[in-house]
């Protein structure tokens, strides 16, 4: 389904975002990841602000495309993931592992799962790859 399609079935909404949005937005997707990686605090909080970074990396793509989604509707963390491929050419085995973290994110949140060192390190790679794809693409340049 294009992008256009999904604000026909109202999932988005057209959004002008400027360079500065989207360079801010990827600017605190840094800052995260940062975050991530400090060693002086939970294995929960380090994974919330990986799984942070990369959800603001793929808004940003979003945002960059001319969209973004509807946030008082329920899956648009989903949606904004299962859409990499057609704002930034992720490959479909990166959503998949995306969307496990995602997954992994929520039972965190919503059920007090704990998450593994294997999870964190995990989504701390996959954010960094998603910055790197962002900048290299020079959205919000």
């Amino acid at each position: 389904m294009s992008l256009e399609n999904l604000v026909s079935v109202n999932r988005l909404v057209k959004h002008d975002a400027t360079p500065s949005s989207i360079h801010k937005l990827i600017v605190a997707a840094e800052r995260n990841l940062v975050d991530a990686r400090a060693t002086n605090i939970s294995v929960e909080n380090r994974f919330d602000a990986a799984y942070k970074a990369i959800m603001q990396c793929a808004m940003a793509a979003l945002w960059a495309k001319g969209y973004r989604t509807l946030t008082s509707e329920p899956g648009h963390h989903q949606l904004v993931i299962q859409i990499l491929p057609k704002t930034m050419d992720v490959e479909n085995d990166v959503v998949i592992v995306l969307d496990a973290l995602r997954k992994q994110r929520n039972l965190n949140d919503y059920s007090g799962d704990t998450v593994s060192d294997a999870t964190l390190t995990e989504c701390i790679v996959q954010a960094g790859q998603l910055i790197k794809r962002v900048r290299k693409a020079g959205l919000g340049s």
